[in-house]
């Protein structure tokens, strides 16, 4: 994808990474954290989450596309390294919120000591350990932030490299000599 309705499609794109990454970090630290969350939000966030992984590389393509079409500035080059680790941030957060999600739906099957039709089921998650809920926590905590942390440096750095030198910071009306 190169450009959409005339404009790159990088441009409009990343306006989703930006919104939905930490959107589905958010909703990985309620679920993960918060067990009436869970139960509302785990399901609709692994999808969410997996849908940010598919349209990260659709994004630093279309960027990478456009990065060929733009003068090459150091504050260009900066914004597609920086852009380069979005991946590295949306993948953990994705896979834990997909293992938020297993562990809610094994925690809802009956357990084989609960009824004799569950024979055979096993959990692999352990849905009732506290341990393993304290370390999907920390870790949903750690993924959330760094994954903030990435695409707020990402976002700054083509925001600077789009607009710096690009307008005037005194209140001058347009077209007013100075």
């Amino acid at each position: 994808m190169t450009t959409v309705n005339g404009l790159p499609a990088h441009v409009l794109l990343v306006h989703a990474i930006v919104v939905l990454l930490p959107l589905s970090a958010l909703l990985l630290v309620l679920s993960a954290l918060w067990p009436a969350a869970r139960g509302k939000l785990a399901g609709p966030n692994a999808i969410l989450s997996v849908i940010v992984v598919i349209l990260v590389p659709i994004t630093t393509d279309a960027g990478e596309w456009l990065e060929r079409r733009v003068a090459s500035t150091p504050l260009v080059r900066t914004h597609t390294e920086l852009g380069d680790t979005a991946l590295w941030v949306a993948i953990p957060v994705a896979v834990l919120a997909l293992l938020v999600w297993w562990r809610r739906r094994e925690s809802l099957r009956p357990q084989a000591a609960d009824t004799a039709n569950t024979a055979g089921r096993r959990t692999f998650l352990a849905p009732a350990s506290t341990a393993v809920t304290m370390v999907l926590s920390v870790l949903a905590v750690v993924a959330a932030g760094g994954a903030v942390y990435d695409i707020y440096r990402i976002g700054d750095s083509g925001a600077q490299a789009s607009w710096q030198g690009q307008f005037s910071s005194t209140s001058a009306p347009r077209g007013a000599d100075h």
